[in-house]
């Protein structure tokens, strides 16, 4: 049976690994993708599991691939899943895939992807808004107001007849 690694017996295997520890952590908190911090957090699980076990203590790197890397994972993929999504109301007349498309572009780089609830179906809770005919988009939260103004594709949106409101009630 090999005896566990020492910092003083393979500093030089130690090194470059125990490195990786504040690098993908830098990497981690520095991330504006909200994907890719996944990617990144089950990174830093498993360098930190790898090198419990290198210095020789089990019990701590399988609890931390169980509980640091695999549970905090999976979590925070399920929440990042149900909440990345810009959910409107769909009031117009009739539906336009055109405008649907253009709308899906426009918050792909906010990470968003379009949840529109459809009339005659139960409403979703935490509506962000809803979209009415000609392009006519009606948002309740200031922030996210601005945060679309800023994205590149506000101006196609305007440029082909859409409009952008904050709704009246949220701003009383």
């Amino acid at each position: 049976m090999n005896a566990p690694l020492t910092l003083g017996s393979e500093l030089d295997l130690l090194l470059p690994i125990t490195a990786l520890l504040p690098i993908t952590a830098l990497l981690l908190v520095s991330q504006s993708n909200p994907y890719q911090t996944l990617v990144l957090r089950g990174i830093l699980g498993s360098v930190a599991t790898l090198v419990y076990a290198l210095l020789g203590a089990p019990d701590v790197a399988l609890t931390e691939a169980l509980v640091g890397t695999l549970l905090s994972t999976t979590l925070y993929a399920v929440a990042l899943r149900s909440s990345m999504a810009l959910r409107l109301d769909d009031r117009r007349t009739q539906s336009e895939p055109s405008r649907d498309a253009q709308l899906a572009a426009w918050i792909a780089p906010l990470h968003l992807r379009l949840r529109l609830n459809k009339p005659g179906t139960a409403a979703m809770t935490g509506s962000h808004g809803w979209l009415g005919d000609n392009g006519h988009l009606v948002l309740l939260q200031p922030q996210l107001l601005n945060k679309l103004e800023q994205c590149p594709g506000y101006g196609p949106w305007r440029a082909s007849g859409g409009a952008l409101h904050l709704s009246q009630e949220s701003q009383s």
